[in-house]
């Protein structure tokens, strides 16, 4: 069984170095963005650079960008060409067949954030983690989330040229809450919840406890005290898993509508 998912998914690492938009969206857009978070470099009032604050928005970007989007794509194309049908006839289960395309995209955003994480801590100054643990939490079941979220998106979008448009709804709401509620103080209590459970809300947040010990709106905690602090957004993020997995089994799509 691992050797037939690594198989597909080195089949789709290589098909994914052909694909140009999908390296421009995974690995430019990325980089540009942390070209204009290196050349800002404000303090709040709590303590915690503005940069690191923005670091770990852009580590939230590179899941939407790398897994979200280019999974959207990757999946309803190889619906489009019958790739999942045939391999479905096969000896994979569906969650093998969906694990084994998504794993290079996955692959890659790993990369890019320990690469972001490394450029923050040694060029930016920014502090090593305070809970490691905590952050890697955050970063895994975010690329579980957004592995999910894209592969429930899949029946809105049919062919991969429209995943331009279908994705938009996921790609600006999420990018817009997860950066809005933490400095929205004075929001009613109903639109700054509405903002956390955004699916990438929770994810920043496990991220930027375990990274910095604060979400931007209080002051740094320790290894242990940031665990408390963590169980809205770790719970935010697994309903959203739980949902996920939910939609997928009853509405993905594994060949074209006729």
């Amino acid at each position: 069984m691992n050797t037939r998912v690594r198989a597909v998914g080195v089949a789709e690492l290589r098909l994914f170095g052909r694909n140009r938009s999908a390296m421009f969206s995974a690995f430019a857009m990325p980089l540009l963005i942390a070209a204009a978070v290196a050349s800002s470099g404000i303090t709040d009032e709590s303590g915690t650079t503005a940069t690191a604050l923005l670091l770990t928005s852009l580590l939230g970007y590179v899941l939407l960008a790398a897994v979200y989007y280019n999974l959207v794509t990757t999946y309803v194309s190889r619906r489009e060409e019958l790739v999942l049908k045939r391999l479905r006839a096969g000896e994979l289960s569906d969650g093998a067949i969906l694990t084994g395309i998504a794993a290079p995209m996955v692959v890659v955003a790993a990369a890019q954030m320990v690469v972001f994480t490394a450029a923050g801590a040694i060029l930016l100054g920014v502090p090593v983690p305070v809970n490691a643990p905590l952050m890697l939490a955050g970063v895994a079941g975010g690329a579980v989330l957004f592995v999910l979220l894209a592969a429930a998106s899949t029946p809105f979008t049919r062919t991969a040229e429209s995943a331009q448009v279908t994705t938009l709804p996921v790609l600006l709401g999420c990018l817009l809450g997860s950066m809005l509620y933490p400095v929205l103080d004075d929001a009613p209590a109903v639109v700054s919840g509405m903002l956390r459970a955004l699916p990438l809300s929770p994810v920043v947040d496990l991220m930027r406890l375990g990274w910095l010990g604060t979400t931007g709106d209080a002051p740094p905690a320790g290894f242990v005290e940031v665990l408390g602090d963590a169980l809205l957004p770790a719970g935010i993020m697994a309903a959203w898993i739980v949902a996920g997995l939910l939609v997928v089994r009853r509405s993905f799509r594994w060949e074209p509508r006729r």
